[in-house]
């Protein structure tokens, strides 16, 4: 939760208050935060009725923005955010930082073209002066049902120099580890269980015995024909769905050999996660006795998305 101690003074209003009495409101919010529009980031506080907010419109910024990737390089299967850190000055005009209360609470306080009719606000507190960073954090993963940790095949450490098929997509981010047109998470269904663990990891299937598990063999069944060109029945990409024998797929299966060319890659998708935080300092509210303000992690389903590849055949 963060705090944010905003101190009221009242003078000339009760004779009670007369005297230089002050009074002393907590703010407690969450540790997430939500946005909408270009751009608005606000929390919400049902009890007592409560928001906090930052607006930012000069220099115009969506959030779309904040999550932009690129390339690392022309070609690259690779990407990289383009705004890791964003700052910028909170000024009371064009770029706003406000703390509200209010009588009672109504839905869509900040993501609506018109107010709600029925909103009383109660206080209105706008920095006039303050600084806001915006961090963000990219992740990155094939969400093969391998841990990205485990792919670190030669052990150094670095997940990036790892690319068992050389199709220019490291393991950890490459759905289809071996270049087979086998996705590894299918590879990873049919495994030993004999330890009765449940985990396909220990026990990985290694149908021709060679010591290298299927999701890391280009030649599942050593029949001589790759698996990607065991496309015997339909040519879609997977052979995974190649039977001649009813009972097991071509590309398990030694007795067939049949070869029928790839002529592509499949498409693999990448799944992204961006953690987005903001940091709000040196606060100017007349009556705050506290500067600095953290609004935590964005909560907004374009954090969690995919991007999709298809390597060079």
């Amino acid at each position: 939760m963060k705090n944010l101690l905003v101190l009221l003074s009242f003078l000339l209003v009760l004779s009670a208050c007369d005297d230089g009495d002050v009074i002393l409101v907590e703010l407690d919010f969450d540790d997430t935060f939500e946005a909408c529009g270009e751009l608005v980031f606000f929390n919400v506080k049902e009890s007592p009725a409560e928001s906090i907010s930052l607006q930012i419109s000069s220099p115009p910024l969506t959030l779309n923005d904040i999550l932009k990737v690129v390339p690392t390089a022309p070609g690259s299967y690779l990407v990289e955010l383009v705004n890791p850190i964003l700052t910028g000055t909170v000024n009371g005009t064009t770029n706003l930082f406000n703390y509200r209360s209010y009588g009672t609470l109504t839905s869509n306080l900040f993501c609506n073209d018109v107010p709600p009719s029925n909103l009383q606000i109660i206080q209105d507190l706008s920095s006039y002066d303050g600084t806001y960073t915006i961090t963000t954090i990219y992740f990155e993963d094939d969400d093969d049902g391998i841990p990205a940790e485990m792919e670190d095949i030669n052990g150094n450490g670095n997940l990036f120099d790892d690319d068992t098929d050389g199709d220019g997509i490291p393991n950890f981010l490459d759905e289809d580890d071996d270049g087979d047109n086998v996705l590894t998470k299918t590879e990873l269904l049919d495994y030993d269980n004999t330890d009765d663990d449940g985990d396909p990891l220990t026990n990985p299937k290694d149908t021709d015995g060679d010591g290298i598990p299927n999701y890391l063999d280009p030649d599942d069944d050593n029949d001589g024909v790759l698996t990607i060109n065991e496309e015997n029945i339909s040519q879609d990409q997977n052979p995974a769905n190649d039977y001649t024998d009813q009972n097991i797929p071509d590309y398990l299966n030694p007795a067939v050999a049949t070869t029928v060319p790839a002529t592509a890659y499949r498409i693999h998708t990448i799944k992204q996660t961006f953690k987005v935080k903001i940091v709000v300092e040196n606060i100017a509210f007349p009556t705050l006795n506290q500067d600095r303000f953290d609004f935590g992690f964005l909560q907004n389903p374009k954090t969690t998305s995919t991007r999709t590849v298809t390597p060079e055949f």
